[in-house]
């Protein structure tokens, strides 16, 4: 059996645009993009991966006629290699963003591809706004996304890009000659190659080198698209998992510190790396440190994870700050506390795992899973929505 790809439920998003200049973007390079977009999106169906896709209209360039977005090439690839998509695929292939406008857009040649996805499990639709805002709909795709990969564009990329950033999320620039220099991907990827900046694009496993995958993603005009989507997707499966940040008693000296160690290696790391597919995050001082402050470390990596999980046994004041953060940002995280251990009011209410420090494992990992599936989609603790959406 073929070892899963680090691709396999990840939800991909390839966003950008091309020039309306055929003087700034030619023909050919035009061609070469979508080709290279065709084969990467095919690639990534086999591999198990999932997508964040617009649906909107298809604008045209005036002086040859060529899409200027990529949109509705994924679309019609994803539809065109669906049984190329493993059996054991997990989630929904396609999180289809779009607003109320959208239905009477769609290009007369893609409302049969549509009506057939769409009447599928395969697409869940996400309407972003009432309002036909770029904006918003952008905030949409960031919030479904885990993979953002640019070409081309301009400002619009550069939100996009800082939307993701922003969550922790990395963004992969390419350097295709789609748009001018000063915007957009081509900006992305030249401000990426300063090496000291290359880690805020996107981050590696440990032993890969960012800077270096950067500069193998650095694509020559000679170089064949195959080889660029090997390339591409060399790194892709190479960068980091999404993080899920741990907070919890670390004081050693403490009474409460073995049951609390005991928990997180046995059950807590265990799910939440081999099953739920996150990179659990705890800053203890023996991980290597980017920040030249342990609490300035730990409010930026909790910042930028995708799901907190807080125990609060032992009631350590820095894991209620913690705790109040993570939910200030409406992170998706799950309260947790060894059986009788005393919580204030206002975090019992938040209804939390009580863990047992004792019992079979097994069933200790199978209490861990229920809670999190149960919790995992609740509410942000504020309705942050705004007035009028």
């Amino acid at each position: 059996m073929n070892a899963r790809s680090a691709l396999f439920g990840r939800r991909v998003h390839i966003a950008g645009s091309i020039s309306s200049d055929s003087n700034v973007a030619s023909a050919a390079n035009v061609d070469s993009a979508r080709d290279l977009v065709a084969q990467l999106v095919e690639r990534l169906l086999e591999k198990g991966a999932n997508f964040v896709v617009p649906v909107d209209a298809e604008k045209r360039r005036v002086s040859d006629d060529r899409p200027l977005c990529f949109d509705w090439l994924v679309w019609k690839t994803i539809n065109d290699n669906l049984q190329k998509r493993p059996a054991e695929a997990q989630g929904t292939l396609a999180i289809a963003v779009q607003h109320h406008k959208t239905e009477d857009q769609i290009p007369s040649e893609f409302v049969g591809l549509w009506d057939g996805l769409r009447a599928t499990d395969h697409v869940r639709i996400e309407n972003a706004a009432q309002w036909n805002m770029n904006s918003k709909r952008m905030e949409a795709q960031a919030r479904y996304g885990d993979i953002l990969i640019t070409l081309g564009g301009s400002e619009g990329v550069l939100f996009l890009a800082n939307l993701y950033h922003q969550a922790g999320k990395p963004v992969v620039p390419l350097n295709l000659p789609l748009e001018a220099e000063t915007t957009g991907s081509l900006k992305l990827h030249n401000f990426g190659l300063a090496s000291n900046e290359t880690r805020r694009l996107f981050r590696v496993v440990e032993g890969e080198d960012a800077h270096a995958w950067l500069n193998r993603i650095r694509f020559p005009s000679r170089q064949s698209t195959s080889d660029r989507v090997d390339a591409l997707l060399g790194l892709l499966e190479k960068l980091e998992r999404p993080t899920a940040f741990g907070v919890r008693l670390l004081n050693p000296k403490h009474p409460d510190f073995v049951d609390v160690e005991d928990f997180f290696s046995s059950v807590v790391r265990p799910v939440v790396e081999d099953e739920l597919g996150y990179r659990l995050e705890i800053v203890d001082g023996e991980q290597p440190f980017e920040q030249a402050r342990v609490d300035h470390e730990i409010f930026v990596k909790l910042h930028r994870s995708a799901r907190v999980f807080a125990d609060l046994t032992g009631e350590r004041s820095n894991c209620f700050l913690e705790l109040g953060y993570a939910l200030g940002r409406c992170v998706p995280l799950m309260v947790m506390a060894r059986e009788g251990a005393e919580l204030p009011f206002d975090i019992t209410t938040l209804s939390g795992l009580r863990w047992k420090p004792i019992g079979d494992i097994e069933e200790r990992r199978d209490a861990f899973r229920k809670h999190w599936t149960a919790i995992q989609n609740r509410p942000p603790l504020v309705d942050a929505r705004p007035l009028i959406a």
